[in-house]
C-alpha cells in the first residue's frame, strides 16, 4: 500500500472501535503499519476483550496492510512502556502516535462520585500522558543519537473540553487537560524533532450517540485530517487544536488576552469590580456550553 504514510509506523491508542478503528484504517490505507491498541473496555471502562483490536487488525491484514494489536491499558506505565516497544520490536521505529482511547461516565456535578471522576480523568488525561511521556523519551534518545525525528502525536481532545458539557463534568476537565497537555509538548519536544497536535472530533459512535442522538457525522469524516497531521507532510504544524465534524474543519484559537485595565497598582474591590464590568463590556461573549439553556 502507498499513500502520504508509507511506510511510517503508527500507534493508535483505543483503536478497536469507532473514531480509533477508523483512524487505524486510514492511516493503514495510507501505506501506514499500525499498532491498534485497546483494551476492549465496554463504555463506562469496565471489562476488557481482545477481540475488537484482533478485528481490526484483521480488516487491516485483509486489505493488505500490516499491523499488529496490542491490548494493555495505556493508563498505567507498563502498558504504555509496552506498547511503545510493541512498535519498536514489531517494525523497528515508532512515527506517530494518536491518543484516542477513553469512555465516559456522565452526571451532574452533584451526583458525580469520586470513582467516576478518577476513572475518567485516569483514562482521558493519564492515558494521554503515560504513551506521550514513553513515545518522546524514545524520540529525545533517537535525536541525541544523531538519528533523524519525524514524529508525530495527535491528541483527543473534545468539544466539551473547549467550551464545556453540562453532565459532563469529569469528562471536560480531562479534555481540557489534554489542551493544556498539547500546547506544553508542542513546545517541549520540538528539539526532538517531534510535532503535538489535537483534534476534538464529533461524529457518531457509541460514545456519542446517547448524549448526540442527532449527530450524523461519521468517525471516518474525522480520519483524513488525523492522518495528514501524522504524516510527514504536516511538516511546521504544532502546538494547534483543531475541530473536525463532517466535511468542517476549523482551528481554534484558544485563549487570547482580550480587554485589559492597567491601573499601576493595587485596586479596591469596588475598583476591580468597575473595571472588570467595564471590560466584560468590551468583550466578547463566551462561546455557550454544550447542553446549557
Amino acid at each position: 500500500m502507498t499513500g502520504i504514510c508509507e511506510e511510517r509506523v503508527v500507534v493508535v491508542t483505543g483503536a478497536g472501535r469507532g473514531l480509533g478503528r477508523a483512524h487505524a484504517l486510514a492511516f493503514a490505507a495510507e501505506g501506514a503499519k499500525v499498532v491498534v491498541n485497546d483494551l476492549g473496555a465496554g463504555l463506562d471502562g469496565g471489562g476488557s476483550s481482545t477481540s475488537p483490536a484482533a478485528e481490526v487488525v484483521a480488516e487491516i491484514r485483509a486489505a493488505g496492510g500490516e499491523a499488529v494489536p496490542h491490548g494493555g491499558d495505556i493508563a498505567t506505565t507498563e502498558g504504555a512502556a509496552s506498547l511503545v516497544t510493541t512498535a519498536l520490536e514489531t517494525y523497528g521505529r515508532l512515527d506517530t502516535l494518536v491518543n484516542n482511547a477513553g469512555f465516559l461516565r456522565d452526571r451532574m456535578l452533584v451526583n458525580l462520585d469520586e470513582d467516576d471522576w478518577d476513572a475518567v480523568v485516569r483514562v482521558h488525561l493519564k492515558g494521554h500522558f503515560l504513551p506521550l511521556r514513553h513515545a518522546a523519551a524514545h524520540w529525545r534518545a533517537a535525536s541525541k543519537a544523531g538519528r533523524p525525528v519525524e514524529a508525530r502525536v495527535v491528541n483527543t481532545t473534545s468539544g466539551a473540553g473547549l467550551l464545556g458539557s453540562v453532565g459532563q463534568g469529569n469528562y471536560a476537565a480531562a479534555k481540557a487537560g489534554i489542551i493544556g497537555l498539547t500546547l506544553v509538548a508542542s513546545a517541549e519536544m520540538a528539539r526532538y524533532g517531534a510535532q503535538v497536535n489535537a483534534i476534538a472530533p464529533a461524529a457518531r459512535t457509541r460514545m456519542t450517540e446517547k448524549t448526540f442522538g442527532d449527530l450524523t457525522a461519521l468517525p471516518e469524516d474525522v480520519s483524513p485530517l488525523v492522518v495528514w497531521l501524522g504524516s510527514g507532510a504536516s511538516a511546521g504544524v504544532t502546538g494547534r487544536i483543531f475541530e473536525a465534524e463532517a466535511g468542517r474543519i476549523t482551528v481554534m484559537e484558544g485563549w487570547r488576552r482580550g480587554p485589559t485595565a492597567d491601573r499601576g497598582g493595587r485596586w479596591s474591590a469596588a475598583g476591580a469590580g468597575e473595571a472588570a464590568r467595564e471590560l466584560l463590556a468590551r468583550s466578547a461573549e463566551p462561546a455557550p456550553v454544550y447542553g446549557a439553556g
